[in-house]
């Protein structure tokens, strides 16, 4: 049997251990990358008698790729500056 143990601290209001024997590898990165998870201490992989700790691996697949200033769409911000110079115009 293999399940995943995600370890979630809270802080002074302690710290939880989501236990899901039905939730795959995917559903770990899909929930970290979504947010649902954060402050995680650890996740654990279990399977049958074995544990070890992939708390970075999951990690790395959730991160968000980073937008490089190239990429970003210069054109509608300068749209969205132009409108709001416009809407103060009329006041």
């Amino acid at each position: 049997m293999q399940y995943f143990v995600v370890m979630i601290d809270y802080g002074r209001r302690g710290r939880e251990a989501v236990v899901d024997p039905e939730m795959t590898r995917r559903d770990v990165v899909a929930r970290v990358a979504s947010g649902e998870y954060s402050n995680i201490s650890f996740i654990h992989e279990i399977d049958d008698r074995s544990v070890e700790d992939i708390t970075t691996d999951i990690l790395a697949e959730a991160a968000v790729p980073e937008i490089e200033a190239g990429e970003i769409d210069l054109q509608a911000n300068r749209f969205d500056h132009l409108r709001d110079l416009r809407k103060h115009e009329r006041i």
